[in-house]
């Protein structure tokens, strides 16, 4: 007999997006988590994960590896990434606002999550540009328009260098959590007044 033990972060939010979009950089900007951070792709090589405290609400961020096209497939080993974004309530896909063509890379993505199936794609997303600092407001409205087109709604901007957006960003991320939590303790009730008047 083999057996396969997979294991699988669980966490309320995570971040996902091409390597060097920004996710450790903004996970080390509203947590107190030190991943290893360098301007070059891959330098995550392992999913990390911060406490970010908002008012209220309290929850858990995980940094995914940046993924590529294969993903899927387990190019740059990205099914294993996938795996630990099956265990969380939303995503936030940080997009490189830098990129010539950010609604390329949001495609690129999400394609991968599709096809990696586990349900990912039926999970609440926010949608942000990361790096608006470094890009040109006039250049940045385009872009924003081009991502709103290809994700369906419009983007935040966000600079974890400068703090732009942030607050935006997870006050929207702790609004879909609380909501889910919420949904989630309802089920659990319901669960336990079922067994409760369950008879053999």
């Amino acid at each position: 007999m083999h057996i396969w033990l997979r294991l699988k972060l669980i966490a309320d939010a995570g971040i996902i997006g091409l390597p060097n979009a920004g996710k450790s950089t903004f996970l080390v900007a509203v947590s107190a988590a030190k991943p290893k951070i360098a301007d070059y792709p891959f330098t995550t090589l392992h999913p990390n994960l911060g406490v970010v405290r908002t008012p209220g609400l309290d929850f858990v961020l995980a940094d995914i590896p940046g993924l590529i096209e294969g993903a899927h497939e387990g190019a740059g080993i990205g099914d294993r990434f996938l795996g630990h974004v099956e265990r969380t309530a939303v995503l936030l896909h940080l997009v490189d606002a830098t990129l010539d063509d950010p609604a390329e890379a949001y495609e690129i993505v999400r394609g991968e999550v599709e096809a990696y199936g586990a349900g990912i794609m039926d999970k609440p997303e926010i949608v942000a540009l990361s790096k608006a600092d470094a890009v040109p407001k006039d250049e940045m409205k385009k872009k924003v328009r081009a991502l709103k087109k290809a994700a369906g709604s419009a983007p935040l901007a966000v600079s974890a260098a400068t703090g732009q957006g942030v607050t935006d960003v997870l006050r929207a991320l702790a609004t879909q959590v609380r909501t889910l939590r919420g949904k989630a303790k309802e089920r659990s009730a319901e669960v336990r007044a079922s067994s409760r008047g369950w008879r053999p």
